[in-house]
């Protein structure tokens, strides 16, 4: 074989591997990119990577606003584990400044609830007639406030149509964003639709969390439904029921808006023991 066919030969080969090699980086660069999909958590990507998997190493303080359950949807964790790793009783009620334990240590001792019942003693008894009364020695008590009270929440209830497992559409609107199992930044499903329109309690549960604490989520809701799910409801342009309320399936919960993102959507999420699960699994289909 001449020089100059060789040389034609290694140039050719030369020029296949650099677009292969660019090729590989093109993909590469769109499988780092989630499809529609919103940041959750942090608008910060190292920090969204992390939230991939539950948090099991170091410890978080409480802020104000925080409730035991935005922690667990913020980290992972299912609430009872997280619960019980950091010996919080029920009614789970924590404190600003209190440590929040990850890891495979826990908390020393149990922390007391601000909402226990108040201690009650006993009188003690009545000194006979004949003798001279003595002054009561009335023992200083830590006043409790009484427990937060579950109440109705007083919002319209819209007719909905439910899955066989009791779910229905948090909102009306075309699906812009998918869930994804891979790990990307999408936990859930996104809606489109027009600002102020009716975000719905896509079922029967109480409102754990009512605000905009969690970065990425904009003014955010998350319900309990059971001890096994939760839904969340992010983007929201105003909140209509507060933590502590009790909401039916098809009730409005808030107004759908752009909080924490580039555009108007409800961005949806349904989370069995922690853990992120495809919403359309459990809707019913369209």
């Amino acid at each position: 074989m001449s020089l100059a066919i060789r040389q034609r030969i290694s140039m050719g080969s030369t020029r296949g591997l650099l677009s292969v090699v660019a090729v590989g980086l093109l993909l590469a660069g769109c499988a780092s990119s989630p499809p529609g999909g919103v940041q959750v958590v942090d608008r910060d990507g190292r920090a969204a990577a992390q939230q991939r998997q539950p948090v099991t190493t170091g410890q978080y303080r409480v802020q104000r606003g925080d409730t035991l359950y935005s922690i667990a949807f913020r980290f992972g964790w299912d609430w009872k584990a997280l619960a019980a790793r950091n010996n919080i009783p029920a009614p789970y009620v924590i404190r600003p400044g209190q440590t929040i334990r990850f890891d495979g240590q826990s908390n020393s001792s149990p922390v007391r609830s601000v909402a226990t019942a108040p201690v009650v003693t006993t009188p003690p008894p009545k000194q006979p007639t004949t003798q001279p009364s003595q002054p009561a020695q009335n023992q200083p008590t830590k006043p409790v406030p009484p427990p937060v009270a579950t109440t109705p929440a007083t919002t319209p209830t819209l007719p909905v149509t439910r899955s066989a497992t009791g779910w229905a559409w948090p909102a009306n609107g075309a699906m812009i964003g998918r869930f994804s199992s891979n790990g990307s930044l999408n936990k859930g499903i996104d809606i489109a639709g027009e600002l102020g329109q009716p975000v719905l309690a896509a079922s029967d549960g109480s409102v754990v969390y009512a605000g905009s604490g969690l970065r990425g989520y904009g003014e955010l809701v998350i319900i309990k439904h059971s001890d096994t799910y939760v839904s969340a409801y992010g983007h929201n342009r105003r909140l209509l029921v507060r933590e502590g309320q009790q909401v039916k399936v098809g009730q409005t919960i808030a107004e759908m808006g752009s909080t924490g993102t580039d555009r108007v959507k409800l961005h949806f999420e349904i989370r069995r023991q922690g853990k992120p699960v495809d919403p359309l699994q459990y809707l019913p289909r369209r």
